[in-house]
């Protein structure tokens, strides 16, 4: 059970927890027996799935699934529901969700958005200054915002998120100045990957370096701190939430009349669109994203919308994008 049980990352099993905790509350409800929950009935598993459809979002309605499934395989139980009938049920829940539980397409953050921010943040702020050094960075590592934060100040694990030992300034082979990030554990690595980007020649607002630098200034700590540490107005030091990053991004979005809905995705959205109006080919951009083949393309496809209006100035680019989120011609 350990071994099994160390195939999902702590927020998976956290998240499976939760659909585990809505299942045994609609089997209590309806006067379901044990026998008939482990190993679950195709009936009545049917008959939960569908119970949900309509009240959540599709993606949920699938982890809650998944959950199920994933406490028959940590006990050994024999999973007897009905494969082409759960597949169709997820299908369906998804068509019925409602339009409450769907997320509008998130704009992608861009280089003069940067440079909005940059204005409305106070950089001798050690809040601010932490912030705004996280959001450039994965920005420009094409990150996802989770890697350069903790899920919460009390979860922080050196063995598990980015430190300040974990930064590295180093070179390529062309002796062009570089910029390392070592990230111990990901959400498709439990090994670790390491992420990079580049300072900019010119002077400018969204310099990583420079970003990197007003920050470790301001926010001194030791090596084994969280990389974005900062300096809480109470005295001590606290490592950076995701949650610190997504109010502050909300807090600057509403305050500014041109800004639209961005969120922590937007960063990686907005990094993907840079690189590719840079003229950068997708398959290095792939590999810059860490996404495989198939997970690229799946990614192109959900993002198009948002990603086209900005490529159309470049039809060779755009023209590159259908042939990723077109279907195969047969």
């Amino acid at each position: 059970m350990r071994v099994i049980g160390a195939s999902w990352s702590e927020s998976t099993k956290e998240l499976y927890g939760t659909g585990l905790l809505i299942f045994h509350v609609y089997c209590d409800i309806h006067g379901i027996p044990e026998h008939h929950r482990a190993p679950v009935s195709s009936h009545v598993f049917a008959a939960f799935l569908s119970s949900c459809a309509g009240a959540y979002s599709g993606s949920s309605i699938s982890n809650y699934a998944a959950a199920v499934r994933a406490w028959h395989l940590l006990h050994r139980l024999e999973w007897r529901v009905n494969e082409p009938e759960y597949k169709a049920l997820l299908e369906g829940a998804t068509r019925l969700a409602p339009a409450a539980s769907k997320r509008s397409k998130r704009a992608p953050f861009t280089l003069e958005i940067l440079e909005i921010f940059h204005s409305l943040m106070d950089h001798d702020n050690p809040h601010d200054a932490a912030i705004f050094a996280c959001i450039v960075c994965s920005f420009f590592c094409i990150a996802r915002l989770g890697e350069f934060t903790v899920p919460a100040i009390s979860k922080f694990n050196p063995t598990k998120h980015i430190t300040r030992a974990s930064l590295f300034f180093t070179q390529n082979h062309q002796n062009l100045p570089v910029i390392k990030f070592s990230i111990p554990m990901t959400k498709t690595s439990p090994t670790g990957e390491d992420v990079h980007c580049v300072p900019h020649i010119l002077p400018s607002p969204s310099d990583p370096k420079t970003a990197l630098d007003n920050h470790a200034r301001i926010n001194v700590s030791n090596v084994e701190s969280h990389l974005f540490t900062w300096k809480h107005p109470t005295g001590g030091l606290r490592p950076l939430s995701k949650k610190e990053v997504i109010k502050r991004i909300d807090s600057i979005t509403k305050a500014h009349p041109n800004l639209l809905d961005l969120k922590g995705h937007s960063l990686r959205i907005g990094g993907t669109l840079f690189y590719l109006l840079k003229g950068v080919p997708f398959d290095v951009v792939k590999t810059m994203g860490r996404w495989s083949s198939e997970s690229f393309t799946l990614y192109l496809r959900h993002h198009a919308l948002v990603l086209a209006p900005f490529l159309q100035n470049q039809p060779d680019t755009l023209n590159n994008l259908r042939q990723y989120i077109l279907p195969p011609m047969r």
